[in-house]
This record gives C-alpha cells, sequence and structure tokens, in this order.
C-alpha cells in the first residue's frame, strides 16, 4: 500500500517560497504605482459636469485592492497596490520648480486624489475584515 510522503517517516524538502511572495508583492505595487500614473494624466475626463474619469480611477484602484488581497489572501495584497498608488498619485499632484501641476485643484482633480484615497481605505478596510472572517472559520 502506497503511503503518503512524511507519513512513512520521511520528509519532503520544501524550497523556500520567500522569493516568489516578494515578487508578487513588487508586481502588486508597481501595478498600483502604473494605475496612479495613469489616472494622473486621464482623471480630468468629464461628460458634462461629472467627473466620469476620476470616478472610473477611484472604482478600478479599490477593485484591484479587493482582489489583490482575495489572490494573495492577505491584507497585505490590498495594502501595496494603495501604496503604489497613493505615492504615484501625490507625488504627481505636487507642484515643481516651475509651478506647473500635473493634478489640478479641481473638482475632478478632488475627486480622483479624495476618492482614490478613500477607495484604498476602503479596499484595505474590506480585505481585513474578509480576512478576519475567514481566519474565524478555521
Amino acid at each position: 500500500m502506497a503511503v503518503p510522503a512524511g507519513m512513512n517517516g520521511t520528509t519532503r524538502k520544501r524550497e523556500p517560497h520567500w522569493p516568489v511572495s516578494l515578487g508578487v508583492y513588487a508586481v502588486l505595487f508597481l501595478f498600483g504605482a502604473v494605475q496612479g500614473l495613469i489616472g494622473s494624466f486621464q482623471y480630468s475626463r468629464a461628460s458634462w459636469s461629472v467627473p466620469v474619469a476620476a470616478l472610473i480611477c477611484c472604482a478600478v484602484i479599490l477593485a484591484t485592492c479587493v482582489l489583490a488581497a482575495w489572490a494573495t489572501r492577505s491584507v497585505s495584497g490590498a495594502v501595496l497596490p494603495g501604496i503604489g498608488w497613493i505615492l504615484a498619485s501625490f507625488l504627481l499632484s505636487m507642484p515643481v520648480s516651475n509651478g506647473s501641476v500635473i493634478i489640478t485643484s479641481t473638482k475632478a482633480g478632488e475627486w480622483y486624489l479624495y476618492g482614490g484615497t478613500l477607495s484604498v481605505a476602503a479596499g484595505v478596510v474590506a480585505s481585513f475584515v474578509a480576512m478576519a472572517r475567514w481566519a474565524g472559520r478555521r
């Protein structure tokens, strides 16, 4: 009768998984930063007076945070794309020495920055609640 490995006194050598995890988290951070970079140049597209692109960017970063947490089964999966988005967006909202600004203080700019930040926070909180519920079921 065949006995599964580990049950017959032998142990399998486990390979370290931290390089793969580190790579996944780095890609998630960069994905959030790229979303912030693209959104910083596209946020001002509007339909009438509604900042449609800013609202879409907020929904996309929220979905990214929630889905990344689900895929990695950790809250860090939601935090890292959020940090990347916040760093890219807020760095591009700062004025440069010649006085130009990429994200202006218009209604669309405020919806993009504040709505996106609230979306990141909501994604992190939602992933934290989901992980706590999942851990409670175990």
